[in-house]
């Protein structure tokens, strides 16, 4: 991975059986702030419930160094060095037969699907549903009507206050301050 895997990218790449970030890429769910939740629920599972929070309920995103870190990806390693990464990986698999690797994702697969996967994703499914039409929600797409969608964006990922329940959007005066 390298570049940004946000928002919905994010949830591709967790979703990946084996992740190598380039060290300077970027990863996180910034709708979790509003608009919003990650219906692979994979932030959980890979992270834990305290990290899975500290990112979910902060909306930011991390380097592949921290990713690697925190064991949410196998390995960050310079951009210029990542299709060696992956290469290595892959030639070390390609020496394992192939029903040895089916099995072996067959079972690991099977353990999340104990742990409710499946039923996590779908109340996951719903919960990203309701973000988007919450009073909130609605607030965020005026917002973005208002002044398009680039700004509301903006003002969401700068940690901006966004009002519970809807309310009055922010001024021209207030984006113009946030831009500086």
């Amino acid at each position: 991975m390298h570049g940004y895997a946000v928002a919905g990218g994010s949830d591709i790449a967790l979703s990946c059986d084996l992740v190598v970030m380039a060290d300077d890429a970027k990863i996180g769910y910034m709708p979790a702030r509003i608009w919003g939740c990650p219906t692979t629920a994979m932030w959980v599972y890979r992270l834990g419930a305290e990290k899975a929070k500290r990112m979910l309920l902060t909306g930011d995103t991390i380097d592949g160094v921290q990713a690697k870190d925190w064991g949410l990806v196998i390995d960050a390693v310079p951009e210029a060095e990542l299709d060696a990464a992956v290469d290595h990986l892959v030639q070390r698999m390609s020496g394992v037969p192939t029903n040895q690797l089916v099995m072996q994702k067959m079972m690991i697969n099977q353990a999340y699907d104990n742990m409710g996967l499946q039923s996590t994703q779908s109340m996951a499914v719903l919960f990203d549903g309701i973000t988007r039409h919450s009073p909130e929600g609605r607030w965020f797409v005026d917002f973005a009507q208002k002044y398009g969608f680039g700004a509301a964006v903006e003002w969401r990922d700068t940690g901006r206050f966004m009002p519970d329940g809807g309310g009055d959007l922010p001024t021209e005066d207030e984006i113009d301050a946030m831009r500086r």
